[in-house]
């Protein structure tokens, strides 16, 4: 069901012929019982309120229900439920597409109460065999298990199947064939430099306010002057969609003068609705400092695709502005994510892992210490001293 789509209540009726009272649901007739009897009428409504709960579907038998089906049927629920509050998809939609997939390819005419731990064994190597890194596959399987477990609270499949997944345990380092990336670390400072030339003056400012602040690259990018509370001493922006919104936390951004300095280049003469960095501003000035323009009586040329220049960026598309400029800079590429250790890294080691945990929006000290490396020149003195 698509999200918004009101749902009309099939009526309760009067079989005349043989004095019952039924209800059609999904094109199936069902009878109730005697039309006048009080009963009748509570087993109208819950009949009615399990089809509405099972997605406004007859519930199928759990020996009956295929793969195929199971998977329709959490789709179905995902489209609706990861969703921002503006309607835009999460990224849990996108995982939970690429492994509906997969689970529908190689067993979707199967029984889905039949499928256990050794077919997701299967579902598992068969990732891996596509060089899917291990935290990608532990990823994924997570989500398959996600999925029965669904089922099984919609009565959709006996519990014992997905007892069976979750006696499944993800891989662990270097003992599987999955391959397993590095550890991200910070982007060297003159690596950081090197694309500035290559980079349109939107998207370096946003490089620096990440340098400045240690936001996410999304959490920037739709930055309005709306947004900003530019009362104080530092500005403040709290941001209406964020990573961990759904879990209830609030997630605000600090900006001091450095980062002050670089918004106002932006803020002026700006709409308060307008977003700060827009790639269409950003194309429509290398256009005007092109050293060729196109002759008033050319004929333009014509469209090879259906692009559009937005008005934000997308992280995609802030990512590939990176890239090129690493490319065209002749450096390895770094992608932007990367600065948000580079932040961390610089906050831990100036101001300790509490500051480093306020700016950067952890809940957990520990997950801050993934993104802030270890000062090894403290601890180097520190032995030192030792001796």
């Amino acid at each position: 069901m698509k999200r918004g789509r009101s749902r009309r209540i099939p009526s309760f009726r009067h079989h005349k012929a043989s004095g019952q009272g039924y209800v059609v649901l999904s094109g199936t007739h069902i009878y109730l019982g005697a039309y006048a009897k009080p009963e009748t009428q509570q087993k109208y409504h819950q009949v009615i309120a399990e089809w509405c709960a099972n997605g406004y579907r007859l519930p199928v038998k759990p020996e009956e229900l295929t793969v195929t089906e199971l998977c329709a049927a959490y789709w179905n629920h995902a489209e609706t439920h990861y969703v921002r509050p503006s309607g835009e998809p999460t990224s849990s939609l996108d995982r939970a597409k690429v492994v509906l997939r997969a689970l529908r390819a190689l067993y979707g005419h199967s029984q889905a109460c039949e499928f256990g731990p050794n077919a997701l064994r299967a579902l598992r190597d068969a990732w891996i065999g596509q060089r899917l890194v291990r935290s990608t596959v532990n990823d994924y399987t997570a989500v398959l298990k996600n999925v029965f477990k669904w089922a099984v609270s919609h009565e959709m499949i006996p519990p014992a199947v997905y007892h069976g997944l979750a006696t499944v345990e993800g891989l662990t380092a270097g003992r599987s064939e999955a391959r397993d990336t590095e550890p991200v670390k910070p982007v060297l400072e003159a690596h950081v430099q090197a694309v500035e030339p290559f980079v349109a003056r939107q998207v370096w400012a946003i490089i620096d306010l990440q340098l400045l602040t240690a936001a996410r690259p999304g959490e920037l990018l739709k930055l309005r002057p709306i947004d900003l509370d530019t009362t104080g001493r530092v500005w403040t922006a709290t941001l209406r969609e964020h990573k961990t919104r759904y879990r209830g936390r609030e997630r605000t951004l600090y900006f001091g003068p450095k980062a002050q300095a670089i918004l106002k280049e932006f803020l002026a003469d700006r709409p308060l609705d307008a977003y700060l960095f827009s790639p269409r501003e950003a194309e429509q000035e290398r256009r005007a400092d092109a050293p060729t323009h196109r002759r008033p009586n050319q004929i333009p040329c014509q469209k090879k695709t259906q692009r559009v220049v937005g008005n934000h960026y997308t992280t995609a598309s802030y990512r590939q502005a990176v890239e090129r400029a690493c490319k065209k800079a002749g450096i390895p590429v770094w992608t932007p994510h990367r600065l948000r250790h580079n932040a961390a890294t610089r906050i831990r080691k100036e101001y300790g892992l509490e500051a480093a945990q306020l700016l950067l929006g952890h809940a957990r000290v520990d997950v801050t210490q993934l993104y802030a490396e270890v000062d090894q020149n403290k601890a180097l003195s520190i032995v030192q001293r030792i001796g």
